[in-house]
């Protein structure tokens, strides 16, 4: 993993934002690239149509004239802006000890723009929620859309920064859950944690669900890791959220898409539903 993109609108969730993209990017020995979009929407101004008619032309003219100027002055407001995010951006990466970062500003909408940066990035870090959401338990509509079209692992982060010293997967056997255990096997840094796997399933006897919790177990412990597995029955959301409250976990990592009853975490209601109400970070694989 060399290079992580991190998403930000300088709202109340972007400090978490660079200390989560922070804390990868030191174990990764990753570079940085902060990317802020303006969205071009905000610097428009209401038209007023052909007034001409109206008003007179001479006031439709003196009238147009006017708005240019304010469009002009609102691209102007929102350049500063964006400069005063990136710069609070910069002075966290280094108060977290990241050195190698870039700042990009870009006029644009937000996921066209995301896509242009998506390629050349291993990890995505955004917020679940941007200044466009509406309620404390919303989730950011732009934050939902990057997750279903990206095919890259994206790291959604809560309000508050902890720090990651326990790991939850969330296993259901699929090829998605496998790459993740080979993410950790990837990565040594990862040994230093505290590692739990789950599964969810009908009953926590049945044969199939314990010959899978076991393979994830063998195939970590082929790599030199320990971990905790456990199977749980019921509904996954539920299942999962109770667990990483019980077991004081401090990142979640899970498929989007999957065979079991975790898959419908990253493709339905449940998704956004689990995204919202957690307050540790997210990172979901595709």
């Amino acid at each position: 993993m060399k290079n992580i993109l991190l998403c930000t609108d300088g709202s109340s969730f972007a400090e978490g934002v660079y200390r989560y993209g922070a804390w990868f990017a030191i174990q990764f020995k990753a570079q940085i690239n902060v990317l802020s979009v303006t969205d071009i929407r905000s610097q428009k101004v209401s038209s007023t149509g052909n007034l001409s008619g109206s008003i007179g032309l001479g006031a439709s003219e003196q009238l147009l004239n006017e708005l240019v100027n304010l469009e002009h002055k609102k691209a102007k407001l929102n350049n500063q802006r964006a400069k005063l995010i990136l710069q609070n951006a910069a002075e966290v990466l280094e108060t977290e000890g990241v050195e190698k970062y870039s700042l990009t500003n870009k006029t644009g909408f937000l996921v066209d723009v995301f896509h242009e940066f998506e390629e050349n990035s291993d990890l995505i870090v955004l917020g679940k929620q941007g200044q466009s959401a509406f309620a404390s338990g919303h989730l950011g509509s732009n934050v939902d859309r990057i997750i279903r079209s990206s095919g890259k692992p994206c790291l959604v982060t809560p309000l508050k920064f902890k720090p990651i010293d326990r790991i939850l997967v969330a296993y259901d056997g699929s090829l998605t859950s496998k790459e993740i255990l080979q993410f950790l096997r990837d990565f040594p840094c990862f040994q230093r944690l505290e590692i739990h796997i789950l599964t969810v399933d009908k009953n926590t006897t049945d044969p199939t669900a314990i010959a899978r919790i076991n393979e994830a177990q063998k195939w970590l412990q082929s790599a030199g890791f320990e971990s905790v597995c456990s199977i749980l029955a019921g509904e996954a959301e539920k299942a999962l959220t109770h667990y990483i409250s019980q077991h004081n976990i401090s990142l979640l990592l899970m498929g989007a898409y999957g065979h079991s009853r975790i898959r419908h975490l990253a493709i339905g209601s449940t998704t956004t539903q689990i995204l919202q109400s957690s307050s540790i970070p997210i990172l979901l694989f595709r």
